[in-house]
């Protein structure tokens, strides 16, 4: 059975009207070797896989109607609240039932996956880690896929591998035979300095293993460590960071658009919402409040 790259496999059927498939790759390093892991977001009411098979593993998740599959020599039904995965080299195929299907998927190489199991257990692990099932109804891991899966087509890279490595840790402990997580203590030292590395980079795009290098952990660990010692994850924390140096620069006068690439933001959508969940108002509003009472205060 030949191996297939998930984009050549779309390719080899046409879709019909009302189908979409949205391909790209994640754009982080630490997310997959060369051009980075696939990921996909389809919709399907005709399309059919032929039986084929991946090098690297299946991860993902069915958000509306019904896909059934051949996988381990069973047809399987998975609906929304599955969390699907599909083992390096098992033979699968795939297509609509009933009305068809809507699903995200990711598609992880083998070392990848392998590292942050490494990280989940703090052991060295050899073999390719094994998902018992290729389908579990478990609405929670559902859900913690998509966050991520949404996050990595985003505009913030940390946020994005900060949540995917968070969900295949998961996934890993809760549904993969790699034995359990190891034990948690406290980091304040590694916390610090990965805090003080983000404060200093607060605006580039940074990605998790860069933080997690500096600060001398694992992925998996730091982003377990920095919340026992803040209460936030790396991202939440840097958000908050830069919506305060925001606020700052909004008083002193200065426009939105470039708040938003003073503090690392993206751009000034990326800035409103961020400010706004935290702040309660826009940036813009804030800032003709802010400079209005200033005037007032002089007056």
């Amino acid at each position: 059975m030949e191996t297939i790259e998930q984009e050549r496999a779309l390719s080899l059927g046409g879709l019909t009207e009302g189908e979409r498939a949205d391909f790209w790759r994640a754009r982080s390093r630490g997310l997959g070797a060369g051009e980075g892991m696939e990921c996909l977001a389809a919709r399907f009411t005709t399309h059919r896989y032929v039986p084929h098979t991946h090098e690297t593993y299946v991860i993902g998740t069915i958000v509306s109607g019904c896909e059934t599959f051949v996988v381990r020599g069973a047809r399987r039904f998975a609906g929304p609240g599955s969390f699907c995965v599909i083992n390096p080299g098992e033979v699968h195929d795939g297509e609509p039932y009933g009305e068809g299907y809507a699903y995200r998927m990711t598609y992880p190489a083998v070392g990848m996956v392998r590292a942050v199991a490494e990280e989940v257990t703090g052991r060295k692990v050899t073999a390719t880690p094994f998902f018992r099932a290729p389908d579990i109804y478990d609405p929670e891991m559902a859900a913690l896929f998509v966050a991520a899966h949404t996050a990595l087509a985003g505009e913030d890279m940390l946020a994005g591998d900060q949540r995917y490595v968070a969900m295949l840790g998961i996934a890993l402990i809760r549904h993969a035979d790699i034995g359990g997580p190891a034990r948690l203590g406290r980091e304040p030292g590694p916390v610090a300095r990965a805090k003080a590395w983000l404060e200093a980079h607060m605006a580039e795009d940074v990605d998790l293993a860069s933080v997690a290098a500096v600060a001398g952990l694992s992925r998996f660990h730091l982003i377990r460590a920095f919340r026992k010692e803040t209460g936030l994850t790396p991202h939440a924390w840097l958000t908050d960071l830069r919506v305060r140096r925001a606020r700052r620069l909004l008083g002193e006068g200065i426009a939105p658009a470039d708040v938003a690439q003073a503090c690392g933001f993206a751009d000034q959508s990326h800035l409103t919402r961020a400010f706004k969940a935290r702040v309660g108002t826009t940036p813009g509003r804030f800032r003709v409040e802010v400079r209005g009472e200033a005037a007032a205060r002089a007056a």
